[in-house]
């Protein structure tokens, strides 16, 4: 059975490790109401790593673009936009693997795209009615980094340290900055009040529209 394919407005959320992405999609959210959006997080769509060992996974380049399984993605934000609910991975970063669950995302209007490289895919972008960049200084998104490694993902300070001058850092200067680019809104000071509203208000007006063009075509009786 083919779904039919229904408007949707998507917005891409990029930026560095710890800029504040996860704000501006839980603004988007509040605004909206959680049953009209529908979240892609890519931390969820890092490569599934079974054959490797854990010592090998550890090695990994979690900070660049090849680690991240794009046809998955791809395919699930297709499948969102043409109405099909999807069974989006969950990534275990306590043992850098793709685990075993997965989290049932149910189509919705306005589809939110939030990672690292939201903006890197030039396919990706032209799905994207809306591509936000949260840019905040380096020394903020360390700090966030190594807060939530440690409480969330076992991590200890030396290793946040040395994965964030190894990796991060020069990843993020390599592959992550230049995408600020393709991006419509930048928030230069992360996810500041006025520009995220900006953001929600146009999340909000797109329901609005989409509500009141099917009263239109389905008008109560």
């Amino acid at each position: 059975m083919t779904s039919t394919p229904y408007p949707t407005f998507v917005i891409g959320v990029a930026g560095g490790s710890g800029s504040g992405k996860s704000t501006v999609t839980r603004e988007v959210l509040a605004s909206v109401g959680a049953n009209m959006a529908a979240v892609l997080m890519q931390d969820d769509y890092y490569l599934d790593q079974s054959a490797l060992s854990f010592e090998q996974r550890c090695q990994t380049n979690y900070d660049h673009p090849d680690a991240f399984d794009w046809p998955l993605m791809m395919a699930h934000v297709q499948a969102l936009r043409n109405g099909q609910a999807i069974e989006m991975p969950v990534y275990d970063f306590t043992v850098h693997n793709r685990s075993s669950k997965t989290i049932t995302v149910q189509p919705a209007p306005i589809i939110v795209i939030e990672g690292l490289f939201a903006l890197f895919d030039p396919a990706l972008r032209k799905m994207m009615s809306l591509k936000v960049f949260v840019d905040t200084a380096a020394d903020v998104r360390f700090i966030r980094r190594l807060q939530r490694d440690m409480a969330e993902r076992g991590r200890s300070v030396d290793s946040v340290i040395h994965q964030y001058l190894e990796t991060v850092r020069p990843m993020h200067k390599q592959f992550i900055e230049p995408t600020k680019r393709s991006a419509h809104v930048i928030l230069p000071h992360g996810a500041n009040g006025p520009a995220v509203d900006m953001i929600t208000t146009k999340a909000v007006s797109f329901i609005r529209e989409l509500s009141a063009s099917h009263e239109h075509h389905h008008p109560r009786i």
